[in-house]
């Protein structure tokens, strides 16, 4: 085997892991979620109560994401053609947009509940 395959091999065993990372990280993120949701829906009617939750799963799914992007970058790291640059030039723009307006989303989450409750989100 040439070195360059051993490369190319160890990349794409790379970018798996970054990629299976994310993938579980958004998949924890959303049953923690849905299980907060069910337990906290039983106990309180109070819409104020699920936006901790949201903010939890926001900050999973910003992660996640940032994980995804990065085993993209990784993927398009090794001899990368024009049509890989272009794709991962369309992914990360995509990402990125998500991931601002998750963020933006978060802080005006936070600052709801800061108001609301006096003190700092969980």
């Amino acid at each position: 085997m040439r070195w360059s395959e051993v490369l190319r091999h160890g990349d794409q065993v790379v970018v798996a892991v970054v990629e299976v990372a994310g993938a579980l990280i958004i998949f924890v993120g959303a049953l923690w979620a849905a299980l907060r949701f069910v337990v906290v829906g039983l106990r309180h009617r109070d819409a104020a109560r699920f936006t901790p939750i949201r903010i939890s799963l926001g900050r999973f799914l910003t992660l996640g994401l940032e994980f995804q992007l990065a085993g993209d970058i990784l993927r398009t790291a090794v001899s990368p053609t024009f049509v890989e640059i272009g794709q991962l030039a369309a992914i990360a723009t995509i990402r990125t947009a998500l991931n601002f307006f998750l963020r933006r989303e978060i802080a005006q989450e936070q600052r709801q509940v800061g108001q609301a409750g006096g003190g700092s989100p969980p």
